[in-house]
């Protein structure tokens, strides 16, 4: 279970992006963290990741305090991030980069199995660098299967939609359908998709840096489709809030 309380966090230039933010994510759990633009929610990511430090407040997981812990401590107890724009390592191949993430030697069926799950084919993929050359929608998938082979106990995605093109998006979606399904673990994911938020199980709200809404996708989702019509300017046909990278 991830548990924050009372999380503040200020920009370098001294606005405040995060008020007091306190939220339990239970575990095996699909969590959709929504709202609008400069809301907070990549901020709020990169805190529970470890790529950020709060000012005031503690993080928690389980029942471990990893409030003071960078991102390669909270990644060895089981965290896993995946950026908005995937990083790219030009010599470093997809069998590699798996590798690297199980954290052990991987056969070629198991590297591929990764591979399969995410929807590329394995043969294609797994001796191709991870360069320049793929485009943005295989960079994802190859992501996701990286955050696949490490088994994280907790995977926080930042907007894992975006820079995808449709066929690449409704591949996705299967994965954290699936992902869902199995229980194997916690995901967190950062997005204002429709699409997505509708396989929630919880869905949470973030605005002005505060959390304005938490609570079962079944009651959530209805309440954000009904904004449309009175507030057409906040919200899209598919939730696009229209968040930004450095929120």
């Amino acid at each position: 279970m991830l548990t924050l309380k009372q999380v503040t966090w200020t920009a370098p230039g001294g606005s405040s992006v995060l008020k007091g933010i306190d939220l339990v994510v239970p575990d095996h759990k699909l969590v959709v963290i929504t709202g609008p633009n400069g809301g907070g929610k990549t901020t709020l990511a990169k805190l529970i990741s470890g790529l950020e430090k709060p000012d005031s407040g503690r993080i928690y997981l389980d029942e471990t305090d990893i409030t003071d812990l960078d991102v390669t401590q909270r990644a060895r107890m089981g965290i896993s991030y995946a950026f908005q724009q995937p990083v790219r390592f030009k010599g470093l191949t997809v069998a590699n980069l798996l590798e690297l993430a199980a954290g052990k030697p991987l056969s070629e069926d198991e590297a591929c199995g990764y591979l399969v799950q995410v929807g590329l084919c394995a043969r294609d993929y797994i001796n191709r660098e991870v360069n320049a050359t793929l485009s943005g929608g295989e960079i994802k998938r190859i992501e996701l299967a990286t955050v696949l082979a490490r088994h994280s106990k907790l995977s926080v995605f930042d907007e894992p939609e975006a820079g995808i093109d449709l066929w690449s998006f409704h591949n996705l979606i299967g994965v954290f359908q699936a992902m869902k399904e199995s229980q194997s673990g916690t995901s967190v994911i950062i997005s204002h998709q429709e699409r997505i938020l509708a396989i929630a199980d919880e869905i949470v709200v973030i605005a002005d840096g505060q959390i304005t809404k938490q609570g079962p996708a079944s009651e959530i989702l209805p309440q954000l489709l009904a904004q449309e019509s009175g507030c057409p300017q906040c919200m899209k046909k598919e939730i696009d809030f229209g968040g930004q990278p450095n929120e």
